[in-house]
């Protein structure tokens, strides 16, 4: 398997998505780093994006949107107040420097990525730029790592925009199983996609989540997710369009703490007694015993021995050795039998 954005292939990498929940507050914003780095993420990322190159006049909010806003208007309008400028972003990755995590920002335009590229060594492409052919190039010509959104894409989609970043110098991607609807519903999860998509690209991959609670991310990180987005805010009942399907600080931090006990059980996958266990095997297993008073020289069978707790003696798969030998001496009742 190709190289992973993780600098150890047996931690997760896990992405707090910010994303717009600042709602156009850069002191908002510094709170949500703030969170993200007291919760254990390792990374907290943003959307920058110019508007007028984002989206045009016409275009139309997604039923989410329209249900979390709770009125009808133009994605413009709506994202008129959620985006930052570029030199608020300047402060915001100086911040995350200050506080000890590492600053990201998705870039929806080519203006942002030129922008971005000297503050990020790795991009997240997201779901919707999957099919951007001019925006694909530009990330693909900086040669850093990319870790790949797929939500709301066929197979053959996600092979053209794998190979447009090889073919044009992206050597490193984590490709992410999404599901693009907020919050996604369980049933519509199918986390198994993870490992079709690890079979078909040879490359790692992980969960971009936006389902309610937790327990979805366990689950891919146990079935291998290298890479965990989610995303956060201070409070849901805060306006804005990504909010309800964000985890508060309590529910992040579980999440964190609840990955890192995964990847610890995950552990090896050599089948061997751990140091735990060796002090309970005598107590546990059984070894053969007298059933009842045997004298010396009598026939062990049967009749007169059996196997109970503990397990210093015999061990019971020696049975055909015990059977039918004679009693090198007296045993009471339970003792552990010799030969």
């Amino acid at each position: 398997m190709k190289n992973s954005v993780t600098e150890n292939n047996n931690r997760t990498l896990i992405i707090a998505e910010a994303g717009v929940n600042h709602n156009g507050s850069v002191e908002l914003a510094k709170k949500l780093i703030d969170t993200a780095k007291d919760c254990g993420a390792d990374i907290v990322k943003f959307q920058t994006a110019k508007l007028d190159s984002l989206v045009s006049k016409t275009a139309h909010m997604a039923d989410y949107q329209k249900r979390n806003i709770g009125k009808e208007q133009s994605q413009k309008e709506m994202l008129q107040s959620l985006l930052l400028s570029y030199d608020e972003f300047i402060q915001l990755a100086e911040y995350c420097n200050q506080v000890g995590i590492k600053f990201l920002s998705t870039p929806f335009d080519i203006d942002s990525i030129h922008f971005l590229n000297d503050m990020q060594d790795i991009w997240k492409i997201p779901s919707g730029e999957i099919t951007n052919y001019p925006y694909l190039i530009e990330i693909a010509k900086t040669g850093k790592k990319v870790i790949l959104s797929t939500g709301m894409a066929e197979m053959d989609e996600i092979e053209a925009a794998i190979n447009v970043l090889k073919q044009n110098g992206t050597e490193d991607i984590t490709i992410l199983h999404c599901t693009t609807e907020y919050p996604a519903p369980i049933h519509d999860v199918n986390l198994r996609v993870m490992e079709t998509l690890r079979e078909n690209f040879g490359f790692p991959v992980g969960y971009s989540d936006h389902t309610k609670g937790i327990e979805v991310d366990l689950a891919a990180v146990a079935l291998g997710a290298s890479v965990i987005e989610k995303h956060f805010t201070l409070d849901r009942n805060l306006p804005g369009p990504d909010h309800k399907a964000s985890l508060e600080p309590s529910e992040l931090k579980a999440m964190v703490e609840g990955i890192r006990k995964v990847e610890m059980a995950l552990g090896s996958s050599q089948k061997k007694i751990s140091d735990a266990e060796k002090k309970n095997r005598d107590v546990a297993r059984k070894s053969i015993v007298a059933k009842k008073y045997i004298k010396k020289g009598e026939v062990l069978s049967e009749v007169n021995v059996t196997t109970k707790r503990p397990g210093t003696g015999i061990d019971p798969m020696r049975w055909n050795d015990v059977i039918g030998t004679k009693a090198i001496r007296d045993f009471n009742e339970d003792e552990l039998i010799e030969i």
